[in-house]
């Protein structure tokens, strides 16, 4: 397979590369590139980071029939593989203990590479323990600033449209305060840190396209509204609930992917089926599956699925 930094071997200065007659057809799309002709080429996106969540389950037949030594190393490189402080380790990686029988295993992967990320499915498959390990779900994205996020200005506006009186003290200190930390709010959504809350779950979701229910066709100032409604919603669950919206769209067979961790499982219940009444959602949203998980470290996942004795 060609790497995609690679490029075509230059031409012959007597025999130039052959270039497409000029038509009206094609007029839209050379003024386009020609826009565009300085702008760098590269398969790190120009803000942000990839993101791929990936589920696998064991194949307790192919492990069984591994020998004592194959089985030791594979699981020497497995460890190795998700380690996230490895010397080929992405960005940011997780791993998960998924109960059920969808997935034994999750891992969460972000880099701005996206070969750096999908690096650790290919190590994973590589190694020993790789003929015994069953890829059972997988969803690649990129994290994103959601054009919701309110500007400065915008939020002002909706300050005043809540009943702030404008360059009131209460109102300064309100813009004032959200002016200091939307530059933080906006890097935390494209350069995420992954909270240290034990009980996460992801799944894929959709605005719907439906007659009467099209998202896409609404104009923005109502999609706004109905996405602030939303986000207020999601607000009461401060300090118990944190989320990540990354975006698919183009990507995968998803337009999000929804990552929430919690304190406590319940929790997890309890926002998403709080924000399922929100009109957005109750509306508009169609949802793929769930994949709840336990965030766990590599020893954790090998000790729960029975590959090693689990400690104490």
């Amino acid at each position: 397979m060609t790497h995609p930094a690679a490029q075509p071997a230059a031409q012959p200065a007597a025999q130039p590369a052959a270039q497409p007659a000029a038509t009206p057809a094609h007029g839209g799309h050379a003024a386009h590139a020609a826009a565009h002709a300085g702008v760098e080429t590269a398969i790190q996106p120009c803000t942000g980071w990839h993101c791929s969540h990936l589920f696998y389950a064991f194949d307790r037949q192919r492990l069984a029939g591994l020998t004592l030594a194959t089985r030791a190393e594979g699981i020497r490189q497995f460890r190795a593989a998700l380690d996230p402080a490895g010397p080929h380790a992405p960005t940011r990686l997780q791993t998960w203990i998924v109960p059920g029988q969808k997935a034994d295993f999750g891992v969460m992967v972000m880099d701005a590479d996206p070969l750096k990320v999908d690096d650790v499915h290919q190590r994973l498959l590589a190694g020993p323990l790789g003929t015994a390990l069953v890829p059972t779900y997988s969803f690649v994205s990129l994290t994103e600033v959601s054009e919701y996020v309110p500007t400065v200005e915008q939020y002002a506006a909706r300050l005043v449209a809540e009943g702030e009186v404008a360059d009131s003290p209460s109102y300064r200190a309100k813009v004032q305060g959200y002016s200091a930390r939307e530059p933080a709010m906006r890097q935390a959504r494209l350069e995420p840190e992954l909270p240290p809350w034990p009980n996460v779950c992801f799944y894929p979701m959709n605005k719907k396209r439906k007659v009467g229910e099209n998202w896409f066709m609404l104009p923005w100032s109502e999609r706004s509204r109905l996405m602030a409604e939303h986000g207020a919603s999601g607000m009461k669950f401060g300090g118990r609930v944190t989320q990540l919206i990354t975006v698919s769209v183009g990507l995968d067979d998803w337009e999000w992917g929804v990552t929430l961790w919690a304190r406590r499982p319940d929790w997890l219940k309890e926002i998403v089926y709080t924000m399922r009444f929100d009109e957005a959602s109750a509306r508009y949203a169609e949802f793929g599956p769930f994949y709840t998980g336990y965030v766990s470290t590599p020893e954790q996942v090998l000790a729960h699925c029975h590959l090693i004795e689990r400690q104490g």
